[in-house]
């Protein structure tokens, strides 16, 4: 805004803008955080290694399909070939490029399909957790008293067990189980199980954000106008913590990854034949003694590159969602 300098005073001027009746629109919290992401490139390469990633589980899903229904093109149990057993890595056929496991099986096609099975686990993981969490969070901090108690005794309970030993212990329960047709003993179990125990941290953030929105303007004069108690919780409340809910679920698919590795490598996690990065390790790990490293490697190495990209993106993603963090 330019200024006016008189003998006495300075006097500013009115702003061209404003003097045009131009108005400088604002930007919404989403608009802002889509064009800080779009700013960062990291952001950005992340972005694009986790659509990589998921483009190529649908493919392993699209190729399920196919090769069940098509005597052309094989399974991948019928990829077997014992006479290229433990084969290391080589350029003689693409197949071969990450060499191949003790039934000749090629590990490329192994890895490329195991990232099917850590994307599935991650995003219905926290499809379960994160609504669950994000529910029961905003009724505990905007009703309290009781149900505030009987909330915060339930996840201070399951806090209490090491999260390893109680998804171990669900896993177990559900040897044997069938829901729906679903049988439980497998990858359906492993949804389930890390549903139930990853909706903590989510219905912590959004249980303290919702204690202080309840006590904002906007809801007092809701309350005053006569709107019920679920009309306001879920009209205004989870609304504005729907960012939490969002910030969560990118962090969280880190940990249903790293849990179905490790329930897999324990045995506990897809069912026998199908392909994952966690049975890769649990059967690669005896053939380093005899210096047979490429199914290790190969598992592992895709497990950090996906890992590595959903935690600087989450990091990202908060830090353009969380308007306490923001700085610009």
């Amino acid at each position: 805004m330019a200024q006016e300098t008189t003998d006495n005073s300075t006097v500013a001027a009115p702003d061209a803008n404003v003097s045009a009746g131009v108005m400088i629109a604002g930007r919404s919290l989403w608009s802002d955080a889509r064009r800080r992401l779009m700013r960062d490139k990291s952001a950005m390469i992340c972005f694009a290694v986790i659509v990589l990633y998921a483009l190529v589980s649908i493919g392993g899903v699209v190729y399920n399909v196919i090769a069940e229904r098509s005597e052309d093109i094989p399974t991948f149990a019928e990829m077997a070939d014992p006479s290229k057993s433990d084969q290391p890595p080589s350029l003689e056929s693409w197949k071969t490029v990450l060499g191949t496991d003790w039934y000749g099986k090629p590990i490329i096609i192994k890895t490329l399909l195991g990232a099917k099975v850590s994307m599935s686990v991650g995003l219905i993981a926290n499809i379960i957790a994160v609504p669950l969490g994000m529910i029961l969070g905003a009724i505990a901090g905007y009703y309290g008293r009781w149900i505030d108690s009987i909330i915060v005794w339930l996840f201070s309970t399951l806090m209490s067990i090491p999260g390893l030993v109680l998804l171990v212990a669900i896993k177990y329960a559900f040897t044997g189980v069938t829901v729906w047709g679903l049988d439980l003993s497998g990858i359906h179990g492993v949804y389930i199980a890390l549903g139930i125990i990853s909706w903590i941290g989510t219905c912590r953030l959004v249980r303290a954000e919702t204690m202080k929105i309840r006590e904002l303007d906007y809801i007092v004069a809701a309350r005053a106008n006569g709107a019920r108690g679920f009309v306001i919780l879920f009209r205004h409340v989870i609304p504005n913590v729907l960012h939490l809910g969002i910030i969560t679920f990118s962090l969280g698919f880190v940990g249903a990854i790293k849990a179905e590795v490790m329930l897999s490598y324990l045995g506990l996690g897809v069912e026998p034949g199908v392909p994952s990065w966690g049975s890769m390790i649990n059967a690669a790990r005896l053939n380093l003694y005899s210096g047979q490293w490429w199914e290790l490697t190969a598992a592992v190495g895709a497990m950090f590159f996906l890992v590595l990209a959903l935690n600087i993106f989450g990091d990202r993603l908060r830090d353009a969602l969380d308007p306490k963090l923001k700085t610009a």
